[in-house]
């Protein structure tokens, strides 16, 4: 008579392995998905830099195609698309690009102190990967806490000051 004592194994050695190689599977993938985010996060902030200095360009082409002397800002963002001053009219910027942060195509315009439209600025409240390393004309947004917070602008220049400067808030 056989006593089964030597074929018996430890019943729950393939559950616990089971489990183990579930949630090593779940970690990976949730780094995984972790990273994904970090990624598609940061190629919307690329995005957003690009659209912004777009926004930024057809303001300042706006501006110094003004015709005459007294050169003037945009009322209206829609101005930007088909400049009317013109018997043809001029497009300064191709199309509205949609908010990559938002997925919508609205902006907050920002006026300048002499009326008209200087730039725009997201309207999201989320906050941004990027805080620091900022070149040239975004040098502004360094330690910006909110994507609200990116201001995109033209400021016109004095003679014998760099040209669309935006100042440091």
């Amino acid at each position: 008579m056989r006593s089964g004592s030597r074929n018996r194994r430890p019943r729950g050695f393939t559950y616990v392995a089971l489990l183990i190689a579930v949630a090593t599977i779940g970690a990976g993938a949730a780094a995984f998905g972790e990273l994904w985010s970090q990624s598609e996060r940061r190629e919307k902030e690329r995005e957003l830099l690009f659209i912004g200095n777009q926004f930024r360009e057809a303001v300042r082409r706006y501006y110094d195609a003004s015709p005459g002397v007294v050169k003037s800002y945009p009322q209206h963002l829609d101005d930007l698309l088909a400049d009317r001053r013109f018997p043809i009219p001029r497009r300064h910027l191709r199309r509205m690009f949609r908010d990559p942060t938002t997925g919508k195509a609205e902006w907050a315009p920002i006026e300048s102190p002499q009326g008209g439209i200087m730039g725009v600025r997201s309207l999201s409240q989320a906050e941004p990967l990027k805080t620091g390393g900022f070149a040239g004309v975004d040098a502004s947004l360094v330690g910006a806490t909110r994507y609200s917070e990116w201001r995109f602008i033209y400021i016109a220049s004095l003679p014998g000051s760099p040209n669309g400067s935006a100042p440091r808030h």
